[in-house]
């Protein structure tokens, strides 16, 4: 796994981008960066054993290299479906195929936007910290056109960093975040530096607004079953 050193000498006035300087090193970035990002992978596969249909679509939308993806087919049982993983990202999309080269089997990779991304025939849709980086305006649409997708009793995961409500406990949330990364060897410089880039394109929501736009959208149930820190994931049921 090649080490994340991107904003050891990143320019930071330059905004975050999927780029293959990111796709190179996005392994050790996620694992180093997001805490809970390998049980979210876990769970996925778990979530798949149950609600994955034969004769059915499975969607990874914002794929990146396909670790969702991945851990969809790992962990169903049905014999007859396939994923579409969708990422816009030319540098994550052709990485994507080196890596799942030789186990990609019913994997679909494509390069596309996921807001013009039909979905059709779902019986489990997962967005893994991708709605984040959409604007604002086209969230409510997206989750929108996917519940629609869903087969009845069918699954999203949305996995998301939030913003808490309460700014003592929003202070102290990011600076456990980056007291995590700190402990994952980042230092000060990288950190403040992936921030700066980050700003204005990771835009975060509360909880309390993504659950009301799942429900607006149509799906039946909603819960939260991962948080750690800042970084939650939301299961929902049409």
């Amino acid at each position: 796994m090649a080490k994340d050193t991107v904003y050891k000498a990143q320019d930071p006035n330059q905004p975050f981008r999927f780029n293959a300087q990111v796709a190179a090193v996005f392994p050790d970035m996620l694992r180093r960066s997001i805490p809970g990002y390998e049980a979210s992978l876990e769970a996925i596969g778990s979530l798949a054993a149950r609600y994955v249909q034969a004769g059915s679509n499975c969607y990874d939308l914002g794929c990146s290299l396909g670790a969702a993806s991945l851990a969809m087919v790992q962990g169903s049982s049905s014999p007859d479906f396939r994923v579409i993983a969708v990422d816009n990202s030319a540098a994550m999309i052709e990485r994507g195929y080196a890596v799942l080269a030789g186990q990609r089997g019913n994997i679909e990779l494509r390069q596309a936007d996921v807001r013009e991304t039909t979905i059709e025939n779902a019986s489990m849709v997962v967005l893994n910290y991708t709605l984040q980086f959409l604007d604002l305006d086209s969230r409510d649409e997206l989750m929108g056109r996917i519940c629609a997708g869903l087969v009845p009793g069918g699954l999203l995961v949305l996995s998301e960093k939030v913003v808490d409500e309460d700014p003592h406990m929003e202070e102290l949330l990011v600076d456990l975040h980056h007291e995590h990364k700190r402990r994952n060897k980042y230092s000060a410089l990288e950190i403040a530096r992936k921030r700066a880039a980050l700003d204005n394109v990771l835009v975060p929501e509360t909880v309390a607004a993504h659950r009301a736009r799942l429900e607006t959208a149509g799906f039946a149930h909603t819960a939260v079953w991962l948080r750690y820190f800042n970084f939650v994931s939301i299961i929902a049921i049409r």
